[in-house]
């Protein structure tokens, strides 16, 4: 068994490297993407995906949650690194990203995918306010973005939104502190909150999938 595991973890982590090529080609030539340079993307969802894989192959983790979170994972790369090399998310995958959500969480039942579209309006809704509220604390592409990330956090449970927003916060106040202390903070002192919303959206998932929540639950 531990050979099997071992094994599967490994070709994940190879599918995960390519898949994070692909994502760096992609975003290339997007609209208002941005060339990024490797092996970021690649290194980033090798990782993601082979915590997965491994997870699902050794049984902790339920398969109907590995779609969404091998989805999040590439998404992540992807939009994640245009946001820290243009400080902006290109719509041309923001977009989409919600009806591919609500697709990747299809395997939870119906119930996951109404929960999906009402997370996905409470985010959008509660963004939508904080940048009405302070502009200088997130951008138009945040409020875009939270609507997939919505979407998958509440397929589980809707609870799930309030640890993943306070999570993402956390982590775009180190990412400052480090730019900060690193002097390569920007003049009006702002970094980009979409790679914290994406990395908290894998984890909190992570965390309801490992808990067991799945069809009917949450």
């Amino acid at each position: 068994m531990m050979i099997v595991t071992v094994t599967a973890t490994a070709a994940f982590t190879v599918a995960g490297a390519l898949a994070g090529a692909a994502a760096r080609r992609l975003v290339g030539h997007l609209p208002r993407g941005a060339p990024v340079k490797p092996p970021g993307c690649e290194l980033a969802v090798a990782v993601l995906w082979g915590g997965a894989g491994g997870l699902w192959v050794g049984g902790a983790l339920p398969g109907i949650w590995l779609p969404a979170l091998l989805g999040l994972g590439w998404l992540a790369a992807a939009l994640g690194a245009v946001d820290l090399v243009r400080r902006r998310l290109p719509d041309a995958l923001t977009l989409p990203a919600l009806p591919a959500a609500l697709l990747l969480v299809l395997p939870l039942g119906g119930a996951a995918v109404l929960r999906g579209l009402a997370g996905a309006g409470l985010a959008v809704g509660a963004h939508a306010a904080v940048r009405w509220c302070a502009p200088r604390a997130i951008g138009g592409g945040d409020v875009k973005l939270a609507g997939p990330l919505g979407a998958v956090l509440a397929a589980g449970s809707l609870a799930a939104l309030v640890p993943a927003a306070v999570l993402a916060a956390a982590l775009t106040a180190v990412l400052g502190s480090l730019a900060a202390i690193s002097g390569r903070a920007r003049r009006d002192g702002g970094v980009p909150h979409g790679p914290s919303m994406l990395l908290a959206a894998w984890v909190v998932t992570l965390g309801t999938a490992l808990g067991g929540a799945g069809p009917g639950l949450g």
